[in-house]
């Protein structure tokens, strides 16, 4: 159960879901983000629910998922690819006193907005936002997907400290598997069911068991599962490929400013990559001079 996603479906109605536990994944990514309480439990929603949201992708890429906005926390992020890898920070701003208890919508404050972002390795990215208007995550991805997908879609997310766990519920387009009408009525019976979970059910209950205690008569049946990992998707190519889109001129003039190496920080990770003058020359096949 521990980093584990499992995707359902209601047997007999057009509706499917997942379920996700995150531990050492979710530690994983602590371990590199020195932050408060409040917002290790927030960025741990925030994991959950890409990992929730990449169940939905088609292709081969990654799913990112952010709020950003202008107050104590003005950036958080997660992301997760195909493969179900995780990695994710947050940004507090220089002397915020963060709150126990303070709101998504709080935290992140005026001008916030919620952005998914799906990056393929082929074909075009695409983005969706939406005003960050709701107190909580589950919310204002309930918001997003009322906007911008127009489907009908439940989230359930509980944080801890050391564990966050979380459910989808989502209609299925077309009535394929049972009228409309009984449709509708097990999606309200679905909702109902899964708004009583508890925080104790999602953090330590094995998959199947926490299936059948919410949703034995809806007759779920499990679609697989993935095992999820924090791994981060830097390395020094991608750190290469960052300074050759800047241009020589910017790179040779940053190198010069930082005294004949640039150290390129990943912000998820914390690992640094650098280029000296002679790695910098093989990126452009030139010195300087010659680039005129």
């Amino acid at each position: 159960m521990s980093d584990q996603l499992e995707r359902f479906i209601f047997s007999k109605h057009d509706i499917r879901g997942q379920l996700v536990t995150l531990t050492e994944a979710y530690r994983e990514v602590l371990e590199h983000n020195g932050l408060p309480q409040p917002v290790k439990r927030l960025l741990g929603e925030f994991l959950a629910a890409s990992c929730l949201l990449s169940t939905t992708l088609k292709f081969e890429g990654i799913l990112m998922l952010q709020a950003r906005g202008e107050g104590d926390v003005p950036l958080l992020v997660a992301e997760c690819t195909h493969h179900s890898d995780v990695r994710g920070l947050a940004r507090v701003a220089e002397g915020a006193e963060i709150k126990e208890g303070a709101t998504l919508r709080e935290l992140v404050g005026n001008r916030g907005a919620l952005v998914i972002t799906l990056d393929p390795q082929e074909g075009e990215r695409y983005q969706g936002i939406v005003p960050l208007e709701k107190d909580t995550l589950a919310e204002c991805l309930e918001d997003y997907f009322t906007q911008s997908e127009q489907l009908q879609t439940r989230f359930w997310i509980e944080s801890s400290a050391d564990t966050v766990g979380g459910i989808m519920l989502q209609v299925l387009p077309g009535n394929n598997a049972a009228t409309q009408e009984e449709n509708e009525d097990a999606w309200e019976t679905a909702v109902h069911l899964a708004s009583t979970v508890t925080a104790d059910e999602l953090h330590n209950l094995p998959h199947d068991q926490l299936l059948v205690r919410l949703f034995h008569q809806l007759e779920p049946a499990s679609l697989g599962t993935a095992n999820i990992r924090f791994k981060c998707s830097c390395s020094p190519e991608r750190s290469a490929r960052a300074l050759i889109a800047m241009g020589p001129e910017e790179v040779y003039q940053l190198l010069e400013e930082q005294g004949g190496e640039i150290t390129a920080d990943c912000q998820f990770c914390n690992r640094q990559y650098r280029f000296d003058r002679e790695k910098i020359e093989t990126l452009f096949n030139a010195p300087p001079h010659t680039l005129h």
